[in-house]
């Protein structure tokens, strides 16, 4: 199995988009003073900026199913447990050693809605994370102490 998952605007972002540029337009219509009005401009510009750029969202690719998406970061002594673990038990991972090192990265995308969760397994190669486990498919409830 082959799991892609690539980058979306999700709902919360459209939506603080589109409150900043509309609230900036009524600071601009409304007839207040000048710091107002350049107040109003700048929200109006940085709401159209986080339009374009923020995506916080994910969608697999080929069943187009929307997800979130969480990185836990272990130290690279855990490597072999924490391997492990995601391919049998994910449950079973120990998060007190959660951000005691950055030498490897637990990539969590689940959807509590469509009750799937994807795991995958990366290590720290200088200046990259490059995968070092194939992707684990769960069902939600298996990895929901994970992402709380």
């Amino acid at each position: 199995m082959n799991t892609e998952f690539i980058r979306i605007r999700s709902a919360k972002d459209i939506i603080i988009s589109s409150v900043l540029t509309l609230s900036g337009c009524v600071l601009v219509a409304l007839p207040t003073s000048t710091s107002i009005n350049i107040a109003g401009f700048f929200m109006i510009f940085a709401g159209l900026i986080l339009f374009m750029t923020m995506k916080t969202g994910y969608k697999e690719v080929t069943s187009g199913k929307s997800f979130c998406k969480k990185e836990i970061y272990f130290a690279q002594s855990l490597r072999n447990e924490v391997a492990d673990a995601i391919s049998g038990k994910p449950a079973s991972i120990n998060l007190s050693e959660e951000d005691k090192g950055n030498g490897i990265r637990l990539d969590i995308y689940h959807s509590k809605k469509d009750g799937k969760a994807y795991l995958q397994l990366f290590e720290y190669i200088p200046y990259k994370y490059e995968p070092c486990s194939k992707v684990y498919e769960y069902e939600y409830v298996a990895i929901e102490n994970l992402v709380k």
